[in-house]
């Protein structure tokens, strides 16, 4: 965020695209976590960090067709001389391959369907990931030397002990949870009911799926809305006509209008449901309706076809201990007509592709059991992550498991460490230390969307900053490595020891530092890690700082100055006006960060 508030976006891409092979993608389908633990959203409103990634990958990622570095690491491969089998071209799948290929193993990726991607080709609609974009960043890691094999499916074509036999020194499992979870009632098996999976993947492959007019979405999830944005999306079979130009031309109209009758039904409230508030907020801007606090009934039909689900108003989600059981409202059933129903209320692996192989063992969720640290499953040398091992989460978790696998794999093979960072201390100069101008109070930025009329089929409706848009939303960056350090040597002789003027506090602009007497404040004495943290700091200046707070602390006649990390804004005032500088700027950086590129 620094760096594009600088201008310096090449730069900016290298820092996003160096642990993430898929950067790009990551740009516009990122549920982004990153933006929940911002800091600026404690402040007013959060830094639009996805937006910003797309911002700079458009100017140096794959999308721009002057990504360059790609190259650069694959004439920097040093061959290892060991191979690793990843079952699965996902997201997961896919990152472990770019890493370990990185680090000079001979990587083939097994793939069951005819297209790598996973649920980012299969289950992601195009109007929110363009399909050439993911091929572009797939294909940047197979350039790297990587090997696939696709159309060949676990379990029918070979099996984990074919590949062991056959000279791999390891094998990652990453084929994901492709398979729906089931309603649970009787009549499912009527034409017009489908599952979110199956329909997802059928309208990814380029299939057309009839749907009728009313559409009922059963689920509260990102996926769910996901079912119900792309089914008001498919356009209708035109109308007949002999002006084929005319016949487009109402079809179309009638999507963008709204001709189609889509509605989401979620167990929970508009403050539980769990779908991103972005998603929420699209979905309702295309008139698709919600309604919370719904459950399905039954599922009505007539001469095997759906006809309607009948609904019950749900009284509560979860139970005291927050464990998901819903309860219902007895003698609150409506009926929603249907001309299809579509479930989305969650996936599962399919594990009867491990066949009855006893050496890797599944969990009562149904998915495979794993070591935390290494992801290594009961099978030695063969891991698990992603879905399979962890259920549906969002894409980037899936990339990081596929960083920790490469990890644990060459630390196995290899001997070599997982941890490669070291942390550099700056000390800055807070004089020459200055903000960008109003960034406390500038608000965040809206990011651009396609208007309503014009979101039809496959067109993205996120779009994306300029540079003046994406320069103003950077500079609202707090500054979170920058720290404001109060250690004078308290050696009057120096003259830099604090004079408890109080300057510091009269100017800073958030109130978060307060100079309090010690007998005003609570420590916990009996917590071994803060006795270890406060004796480290007292010994710097040659005094037992415990031994003082287990006493009359107003006979000490220490004082302590209290800061609230969480509202200071880094603006450096406080260091500038202290008049003995025992206020200093220090910034932190990661010297090598925990992705895995070629040395210099």
């Amino acid at each position: 965020m620094s760096l594009i508030a600088d201008g310096r976006y090449e730069e900016a891409y290298r820092v996003a695209r160096r642990p993430n092979p898929f950067a790009s993608v990551c740009g516009r389908i990122c549920a982004a976590p990153c933006e929940v633990s911002c800091r600026r959203g404690r402040y007013d409103e959060a830094i639009a960090i996805r937006a910003l990634k797309r911002f700079i990958c458009e100017r140096y990622g794959v999308e721009s067709l002057i990504d360059l570095s790609r190259l650069k690491e694959a004439t920097q491969i040093t061959q290892n001389g060991k191979y690793v089998a990843i079952i699965g071209a996902g997201p997961a799948g896919l990152t472990a391959a770019h890493d370990l290929r990185l680090l000079g193993y001979n990587v083939t990726v097994f793939e069951k369907r005819a297209v790598p991607g996973g649920m980012l080709r299969l289950g992601v609609p195009e109007y929110r990931l363009p399909r050439e974009l993911l091929r572009m960043e797939i294909n940047a890691i197979l350039s790297l030397g990587v090997e696939l094999k696709a159309g060949v499916t676990l379990g029918e074509d070979f099996s984990i002990q074919d590949l062991k036999e056959s000279g791999f020194d390891a094998v990652f499992l990453a084929f994901g949870a492709h398979k729906s979870r089931r309603l649970g009632m009787e009549d499912t098996e009527f034409d017009g009911v489908l599952y979110a999976v199956d329909f997802l993947l059928n309208i990814n492959m380029g299939y057309r799926v009839a749907l009728g007019e009313k559409i009922v979405v059963v689920g509260g999830g990102n996926v769910a809305f996901d079912v119900a944005r792309t089914a008001a999306r498919q356009e209708p079979p035109p109308p007949v006509t002999s002006d084929i130009t005319s016949a487009l031309d109402v079809a179309r109209s009638a999507v963008r209008f709204g001709a189609r009758d889509v509605t989401i039904v979620a167990l929970e409230s508009e403050e539980e449901i769990p779908a991103d508030l972005r998603e929420i907020q699209e979905a309702r801007e295309e008139n698709i309706r919600i309604r919370y606090r719904t459950g399905p009934n039954r599922i009505l039909g007539t001469q095997g076809r759906v006809r309607g689900l009948e609904v019950i108003d749900v009284a509560r989600v979860f139970d005291e201990q927050g464990r998901f059981h819903p309860e219902f409202i007895p003698q609150t059933e409506d009926i929603i007509a249907a001309d299809s129903i579509i479930i989305a209320i969650g996936q599962q692996p399919d594990l009867a592709v491990l066949g009855d192989d006893p050496g890797i063992e599944t969990t009562p969720r149904g998915t495979i059991k794993v070591n935390p640290e290494t992801l290594e499953t009961t099978m030695s040398g063969v891991y698990a992550g992603g879905d399979l091992a962890f259920g549906p989460r969002i894409a980037i978790e899936a990339v990081a498991d596929g960083q920790q696998v490469a990890r644990s794999i060459d630390a196995k093979l290899m001997g070599r460490s997982k941890e490669i960072r070291s942390v550099e201390i700056r000390v800055l100069d807070y004089f020459a230390f200055q903000p960008a101008p109003h960034f406390d109070t500038l608000p965040r930025q809206p990011i651009p969307a396609r208007p309503i009329d014009r979101r039809v089929g496959i067109a993205e409706v996120e779009l994306g900053y300029d540079e003046h848009t994406a320069r103003r939303e950077a500079s609202r960056c707090l500054k979170c490595w920058i720290n404001t350090i109060f250690e004078g040597n308290e050696r009057p002789d120096l003259g830099d020891e604090c004079i408890l003027c109080g300057m510091c506090v009269d100017i800073c602009p958030e109130d978060c530092l307060e100079l309090v007497a010690v007998d005003t404040l609570q420590f916990n004495v009996d917590d071994s890690e803060q006795k270890h943290i406060l004796q480290d700091v007292a010994a710097e200046y040659d005094m037992d700082i415990i031994p003082l707070l287990e006493q009359d602390h107003e006979s000490v006649g220490l004082a302590v100055m209290a800061k609230d990390e969480t509202i200071c804004i880094r603006c450096g005032l406080c260091a500038k006006r202290c008049p003995v500088n025992c206020i200093t700027l220090e910034s932190f950086l990661y010297k090598n960060s925990n992705a895995i590129v070629p040395e210099d």
